[in-house]
């Protein structure tokens, strides 16, 4: 099994790897010149030499001075590209959107990200591009959490999107997560920047289950086990373990949940499953 090093890309926090090849391993932090599918690129070299099954690519160098000269003339001349390609593109799709575009280290090939999920004319909008660079031109076409990767935007708790800081990989976000954790089902209080349910619902679910589990359900009937006050589960605080329920005059009680029996027969309600 090959010796490799994790290396990041500009465009988000995921970890890609590179076979190592030379004796002297580069340093955490410093700037790569990797060798990918897409030809030379640059990187940020992120762990030490470890085996790794399936590299993607390989370490050329540490990058020189001419190497980071190079990138960011090209860093600067794909932004002036994607700001004339989102001049160019207006009206051709209803709901497209130009997210970035990234040159190779050698300036040989262009990948265009976009989003939309009608067709686009592709062919038109690679005709607008060719008088401006001679590159080989790649169309991506990119879902909402990697546009919030590649954009860098900021979550409802004021930092940074999970996406765009640490993210691997996304896994699938439920709303039965929102509901363990009794969240209001609001779209807008539970959405993230990229208009999809935000991951860091999945971060404490786990925890959420295991102290639902003591809890009885919304809509069934329970009682106190002391002085025999009944009525129907309408709340759940999994965190401070008690549960209210609304008793038939109809005030609301609050009570531990250990100090409640649930009665046979107590309806349960579909929304809690």
């Amino acid at each position: 099994m090959p010796q490799s090093i994790a290396v990041k890309f500009d465009n988000g926090p995921k970890l890609h790897y590179m076979e190592l090849n030379a004796e002297t391993p580069p340093a955490i932090g410093s700037r790569a010149v990797l060798n990918t599918r897409r030809g030379l690129e640059m990187g940020t070299v992120r762990t030490e030499p470890k085996e790794h099954a399936k590299p993607i690519g390989h370490f050329v160098r540490e990058a020189t001075s001419e190497d980071l000269e190079s990138y960011d003339s090209l860093k600067t001349r794909a932004e002036e590209l994607k700001w004339l390609l989102k001049a160019r593109s207006r009206g051709l799709a209803k709901d497209l959107k130009i997210i970035a575009t990234e040159f190779n280290l050698e300036g040989t090939l262009l990948v265009v990200s976009y989003s939309s999920e009608a067709q686009v004319p592709l062919r038109q909008m690679a005709s607008d591009l060719m008088p401006h660079t001679d590159a080989r031109i790649e169309f991506v076409n990119v879902g909402p959490r990697d546009q919030a990767r590649m954009l860098g935007t900021l979550g409802v708790c004021g930092d940074g999107s999970c996406s765009s800081r640490f993210l691997q990989t996304f896994s699938a976000v439920g709303i039965r997560m929102a509901r363990d954790q009794q969240l209001p089902l609001n779209p807008e209080k539970i959405s993230g920047p990229c208009g999809r349910l935000m991951c860091c619902l999945q971060y404490e679910h786990e925890m959420y289950e295991e102290l639902l589990r003591d809890l009885p359900r919304k809509g069934m009937l329970a009682c106190h086990k002391e002085h025999g006050t009944c009525g129907r589960v309408i709340k759940l605080s999994p965190l401070k373990q008690t549960v209210d329920i609304l008793t038939a005059d109809g005030s609301i009680h609050e009570f531990p949940a250990r100090e409640l029996e649930v009665q046979r027969g107590g309806r349960q309600e579909a929304d809690y499953e």
